[in-house]
């Protein structure tokens, strides 16, 4: 199998250099494209653009990001990587060994990176929530085949909650693949805006799409850390 990692980035400066030089060890089974909506510039002004194998400009929007970069990709698998996010040791050959008996896409587990007690704590609900509604996350680095995400017919284009929606879209194809190697993810939100009032707020976002809430409202309260009017 061949793999296409593929990285949204937007004013990511700080992380893409240390996320990219991870990668490196992989790049002889994989192809790392990047697609970026920080700027409209030529991609050879890209910073650490020879760590990459492709720099694509993308207007801004996560999901659409991600479109873009999976119509580049000459993989068999895709792999949906955050710019804060690594990937666990030998994860290809995870993916590959464990690919298989009809499922086409999956996750890994998470953990997150941080001096608080309770981000383990939150990882491993995350990971239990995970296993128990097959729901992925985008931060515990969603895979799937190329024929899988060409049928449910790539991510939705909405502004937050594309994780949840391609996941349900991928449940009526196969079950998710919830391997239980960790990505490390940041846990930068999770500090910033407080632990518990960052649970309070995902679960209610949550809550809030599942009834119908506007994407796009929740994507501006998700920025800015408020449960209520942005």
């Amino acid at each position: 199998m061949k793999f296409s990692i593929i990285i949204p980035t937007l004013n990511e400066e700080k992380t893409i250099a240390s996320c990219l030089l991870a990668l490196q060890p992989l790049r002889s089974n994989c192809e790392i494209i990047i697609v970026d909506a920080t700027s409209g510039q030529s991609n050879i002004n890209y910073p650490h653009a020879h760590l990459a194998d492709k720099i694509i400009y993308s207007a801004k929007g996560r999901s659409r990001q991600m479109n873009v970069g999976a119509s580049h990709a000459g993989g068999d698998i895709l792999i949906f990587l955050h710019a804060d996010t690594y990937l666990p040791e030998h994860a290809l050959q995870l993916i590959e060994q464990q690919l298989s008996n009809g499922k086409q896409w999956g996750r890994f587990d998470i953990q997150l990176s941080g001096d608080h007690v309770m981000l383990n704590v939150i990882a491993w609900m995350m990971n239990l929530r995970s296993r128990l509604t097959g729901i992925a996350t985008g931060d515990q680095v969603i895979f799937v085949t190329q024929a899988a995400f060409a049928a449910v017919g790539q991510y939705p284009e909405i502004a937050l909650m594309e994780d949840i929606a391609i996941s349900k879209a991928l449940k009526k194809i196969s079950p998710p693949l919830c391997l239980s190697a960790k990505v490390t993810s940041s846990g930068r939100r999770w500090e910033r805006y407080g632990l518990y009032r960052t649970i309070l707020l995902m679960w209610s976002l949550r809550l809030r799409y599942f009834f119908g809430a506007d994407p796009q409202l929740l994507a501006a309260l998700y920025s800015r850390g408020q449960f209520w009017k942005p």
